[in-house]
């Protein structure tokens, strides 16, 4: 015999806030792919969808760029990057920091968000 009254609960885990390289300050600004030298950051909650910006500090200082957009990123609180091609000490800086880096080439920042999290593992629970 089946129980009733079982409902299935979809869980994605928790709560992220996913920094996406940018060209603009919104979710309808085109993504950079070009992670140390992007204008800015938009920092996007994933359960409420609010986000705010953050400013890629001397994006067009060659020696600093790379240091300052991790550093920016760690301060956002963000656990997940979405952004183009990134070098490897960079890749272990942010993984350091325990950022997750996902790979996106072009589209505005809410297409490359909902790619993201479509592609997520989802697992059903009963209760």
């Amino acid at each position: 015999m089946e129980p009733e009254n079982i409902k299935p609960i979809t869980i994605t885990g928790e709560p992220m806030r996913v920094a996406v390289s940018s060209r603009g300050g919104s979710l309808d600004a085109q993504m950079d792919d070009q992670f140390g030298r992007c204008p800015c950051f938009v920092v996007v909650d994933t359960e409420t969808m609010l986000y705010n910006t953050v400013m890629n500090a001397k994006p067009h200082i060659i020696e600093e760029y790379d240091q300052n957009a991790v550093v920016a990123i760690a301060k956002s609180g963000a656990n997940v990057l979405i952004t183009g091609p990134i070098k490897v000490n960079l890749r272990r800086a942010l993984q350091t920091a325990n950022i997750n880096i996902a790979r996106a080439s072009r589209g505005t920042v809410k297409e490359v968000l909902e790619a993201y999290l479509q592609k997520m593992p989802r697992r059903t629970y009963l209760a």
